[in-house]
């Protein structure tokens, strides 16, 4: 999905349980690939098992990771206006719910006919929704277990009419530019000439705010970010020492965006069903980046992909907007 490379962490870059991602040869294939890639990477979908899911819960309570809390604020201050502009009675389609929370703080305003949480974490989202039903009981809700990284289709049983995607927290940040592009584009596919995205888009700050967000203090974002190795462990029979790798997340100027690694910290051999790698240390296993966007190039993203900005909100102290966006006729 991302294009990640193995190097040298000081060059200049130009989860225990049951993983609720099915082991099939698909998976197995996929990390069989990118393990053994020239420039080693891990797709960051596996850093979201259930308690990669409960860890990103924390890390959006941490002091240092504004995201979360921006773009709350912009949310309360104008959830009426946002209800408004987007229209009650929609198809409200979650996409990476986690635990519902964001999409259900505006239930009260957006009023859905129906919600659609999607998550590639099942369990985690299924465990979210059981506790959102007991208390919305009026309005319909459905459940996909699914990753709409690479290939997106919405089955029949959530309604055609009014589709607003709801894509929170600069997650569109981990795609470059032109998958985003191909991902937003899937997006308008399935939804009508009626539908729409609200979408959040982090947008170019301060490196030094940018570089704690994703290296906080207390260290919940290295622990993320570790446990995709135990993650991979479960996945693929791999033998990752955990203790041998170190978590590196900074901001990368020259490509406008953050990138996570995970650093040897000695030399080593993982091995994995049908494969092996030696690792030197200080070589990375990228795994995830996050792009910030000039606010006029989000725009221009979502053009390019099939929708029109309609109206814009942004926070001036931390640069973050809440963009809604109409389906451009066909």
């Amino acid at each position: 999905m991302i294009n990640l490379m193995l190097t040298s962490c000081t060059s200049d870059i130009a989860p225990a349980g049951a993983s609720d991602i099915p082991v099939n040869a698909h998976v197995a294939d996929e990390l069989h690939a990118s393990l053994g890639a020239p420039q080693a990477w891990i797709s960051p979908k596996f850093l979201y098992d259930s308690l990669g899911s409960k860890l990103f819960e924390a890390i959006c309570e941490l002091p240092e990771y504004y995201p979360t809390r921006t773009e709350a604020a912009l949310f309360a201050r104008h959830g009426a206006e946002i209800a408004r502009v987007a229209g009650a009675g929609s198809t409200l389609i979650d996409l990476g719910a986690g635990n519902c929370a964001k999409a259900a703080a505006l239930f009260p305003l957006l009023a859905p006919a129906q919600y659609v949480a999607v998550d590639i974490s099942s369990e985690f989202l299924h465990d979210a929704l059981g506790r959102l039903r007991q208390r919305f009981p009026h309005i319909a809700m459905e459940a996909l277990g699914m990753d709409f990284s690479q290939q997106f289709e919405l089955p029949a049983r959530v309604t055609a009419a009014r589709r607003l995607f709801f894509y929170p927290g600069s997650s569109i940040g981990n795609f470059t530019p032109d998958e985003a592009q191909a991902f937003l584009r899937r997006l308008r596919a399935q939804c009508g000439d009626d539908g729409g995205v609200l979408i959040g888009i982090d947008l170019v700050k301060d490196k030094a705010v940018l570089d704690a967000a994703y290296d906080d203090a207390l260290g919940v974002t290295a622990a993320f970010n570790l446990n995709v190795l135990r993650h991979v462990n479960t996945l693929l029979g791999a033998d990752f020492d955990i203790r041998a790798w170190r978590h590196r997340g900074f901001y990368n100027a020259a490509r406008g965006r953050v990138e996570m690694h995970l650093e040897a910290t000695r030399d080593q051999e993982v091995r994995w069903q049908g494969g092996a790698r030696a690792f030197r240390a200080g070589d990375c296993i990228h795994t995830e980046n996050s792009y910030k966007y000039q606010q006029a190039d989000a725009v221009k993203l979502l053009e390019r992909s099939g929708f029109e900005a309609t109206r814009i909100w942004t926070d001036p102290q931390c640069p973050f907007a809440v963009i809604h966006a109409q389906a451009i006729p066909t």
